[in-house]
């Protein structure tokens, strides 16, 4: 059954040619090295029932949030943007004010790292990450927060250190679907949903799985997991496209939404695909 969806919480865009996506390497991912625009994007979205959106970042580059700004200011499809900037520069709080200021500035609803990428796995602890974070919750924002399951300990931990500051965890913390592997995922995550200025996106669980063989099925228990954990007013969902695109279309996400939420009341299925992220990004 197909999702009434009406937020994505979750897409990118970019343009190679204003810069390169230097994540985007070797073979498996060269369907992706290709521009992907909002004009691409808006009527695959139209067809699944959203009409908005929350634009998200893609690489840590300064220029890319105003441009995400920019772009939110011409597209009526994006409802607010996740950005970057550099939560250790010392004067953070002026660079978030400048953020804000910009053309399509209130469209600025959170702050975004590929904490994923860092080799230190309790980076989210540094004391100058930490006065970064505490920053992005003084200006109204949310934080995106994107790691592996190896580094939940250190969500968790910054999360319960900030009780000020939402902290959203994009793609169920990327658990090791294609494995079938639960553990210790599971228990993290539920540890994360334990403190309440938390909330998790039901996205990116294709690109988890075997990208050519995933069915509803392999992604089940995980979205279980989360709902149990999270509760529909705590979960959003989000296509992840165009990553997505490596394992399913923006439809087949949408519709194995749908399907992974069937049994849920429709006031609680309206949270998963409208509520909660109108409501945690102020859109």
């Amino acid at each position: 059954m197909g999702a009434a969806v009406t937020v994505d919480a979750h897409h990118h865009v970019w343009d190679l040619s204003v810069r390169d996506q230097d994540w985007i390497t070797g073979p498996e991912l060269q369907p992706l090295r290709r521009d992907f625009t909002v004009t691409d994007l808006a009527p695959e979205a139209r067809a699944a029932g959203v009409d908005r959106t929350v634009l998200v970042q893609t690489v840590t580059v300064a220029e890319e949030t105003s441009e995400f700004l920019s772009l939110a200011d011409t597209h009526d499809l994006i409802a607010g943007v996740v950005g970057w900037t550099d939560l250790t520069r010392p004067d953070i709080t002026d660079e978030l004010a400048r953020l804000r200021e910009l053309p399509g500035g209130h469209y600025l609803k959170g702050i975004r790292h590929q904490v994923q990428g860092e080799p230190d796995s309790n980076w989210l602890l540094r004391p100058d990450v930490q006065r970064g974070l505490a920053a992005v919750a003084d200006a109204g924002l949310v934080y995106d927060l994107l790691v592996q399951p190896h580094q939940l300990p250190a969500g968790i931990e910054a999360a319960a250190a900030l009780p000020q500051l939402t902290f959203v965890l994009d793609h169920l913390g990327k658990p090791p679907i294609a494995s079938g592997q639960r553990e210790p995922w599971a228990t993290a995550l539920r540890s994360l949903a334990a403190l309440p200025n938390t909330s998790c996106k039901l996205s990116g669980m294709v690109t988890e799985a075997d990208w050519k063989t995933w069915s509803a099925e392999d992604l089940r228990p995980y979205a279980d997991t989360a709902l149990d954990a999270f509760g529909p007013s705590r979960l959003m969902f989000g296509s992840d496209w165009p990553v997505c695109t490596l394992a399913a279309t923006f439809g087949q996400v949408a519709d194995t939404a749908g399907e992974l939420t069937d049994d849920l009341s429709a006031a609680e299925r309206a949270e998963v695909f409208e509520g909660t992220a109108k409501r945690v990004y102020d859109l």
